[in-house]
């Protein structure tokens, strides 16, 4: 059997994240997927590059959250040349639109608090500088103004995971795609890792990350971490002039042109991923009433993904008590964390100590809790 110094099981945007981090560190590290069939929120994330809604009543995500963003810019000139192309990460400012009064004053309410965490870089704009900020933008008249965090912004998230597996492999990683992990024991001072297509490797350090299927495999060396499927829908249009110059929570203008729409949040314990023709119009009519200029596009895809959620949807990590050298890392924010992940997680699970923030993070939080919608 294969010896690595550490497996990875999961091969999304989390898993190879680490498992990248790791590579790029000198481990031998193996990451372990599923494949085309996993049911992976990467592939259909919105790519939001997002600090002012994360960790709302959570200090610890929220500063995980800002150092993640700070390096940001390194992550993205070094996934750009391993993609061999450009990974489009555009830190402009980020918004929440407002339609109305009501949601106005609700998101004042929400800045206000914000700022009594420690996050003092959002703000709210009126719609007299949102108009500054965004000269030309025909919004509606129905937007009253927005929160704005200058630190905000977004990328190619298909392209950063394939700037992501090309460093793994540049760096001596191995990806093993094909068949899910059904058990796994000890073998002397390794972990062996058996597979549903009949081959087991060896590694001294095992990363569960694995979105939906965490529970199940976190099981396996000894924790306890609860993650339930919470389907999103997105909406892609046709290419159009520039119309949009920042990004917004559900509403952005990718680097090609295209406007993407989001996005549900549909809490219901399914691990089935249609779309609906109900929720694709809701999220339509309300990407109109920012810019009804789109109420003239051809939509040109939709898709839906599962996030995996934890009971109070804030990121878990940790290490075995039972299983020495065996870790979890999941959370629904695998873009915005992505460079947290391929950094200082990634040298904490190679030194055996979670970093700061990361450590605060414990599942142990979940026991005699139930789960609180997503957000």
């Amino acid at each position: 059997m294969e010896r690595y110094d550490l497996a990875v099981l999961g091969g999304g945007m989390v898993g190879t994240a680490i498992g990248f981090g790791c590579a790029e560190r000198g481990a031998r590290v193996a990451v372990l997927d599923e494949g085309d069939t996993a049911l992976r929120a990467s592939r259909g994330n919105f790519g939001l590059v997002w600090a002012q809604s994360k960790g709302d009543g959570m200090y610890p995500y929220a500063a995980w959250t800002r150092r993640s963003v700070a390096l940001w810019p390194a992550l993205a000139e070094r996934a750009s040349s391993l993609a061999g192309r450009d990974v489009q990460y555009r830190a402009v400012g980020g918004l929440s639109f407002c339609l109305g009064e009501r949601e106005m004053e609700a998101r004042r309410d929400f800045v206000r608090r914000r700022h009594n965490q420690g996050h003092h870089t959002v703000r709210i704009v009126d719609r007299r500088e949102l108009l500054e900020l965004m000269p030309g933008c025909p919004l509606g008249p129905e937007v009253t103004g927005a929160s704005y965090d200058p630190t905000d912004g977004h990328v190619d998230p298909l392209t950063l995971l394939r700037g992501l597996h090309a460093g793994l492999r540049a760096a001596g990683g191995a990806h093993l795609p094909g068949a899910p992990v059904t058990a796994i024991d000890k073998v002397g001072g390794f972990h062996r890792i058996h597979r549903a297509d009949g081959t087991a490797l060896l590694a001294e350090r095992i990363v569960v990350a694995a979105g939906v299927a965490t529970t199940r495999l976190a099981a396996m060396v000894g924790l306890d971490v609860p993650v339930r499927p919470v389907r999103g829908q997105n909406i892609v249009t046709e290419r159009l002039p520039p119309i949009l110059p920042l990004p917004a929570s559900a509403l952005r203008q990718t680097g090609d042109g295209t406007i993407q729409i989001g996005v549900t949040n549909e809490d219901d314990g399914s691990f089935e991923t249609p779309t609906t023709t109900a929720a694709l119009a809701r999220m339509a009519a309300q990407a109109i009433r920012v810019l009804p200029v789109l109420a003239r596009a051809r939509m040109v895809r939709a898709w839906a993904a599962l996030r995996p959620m934890t009971p109070d949807g804030f990121p878990a990590y940790a290490e075995s008590a039972t299983h020495p050298g065996c870790f979890v890392a999941v959370c629904h924010s695998g873009v915005t964390l992505a460079a947290a992940h391929a950094g200082p997680l990634a040298e904490g699970i190679l030194a055996g100590t979670l970093p700061e923030h990361a450590a605060d993070l414990h599942p142990s939080r979940f026991v005699g809790m139930t789960h609180v919608p997503a957000h």
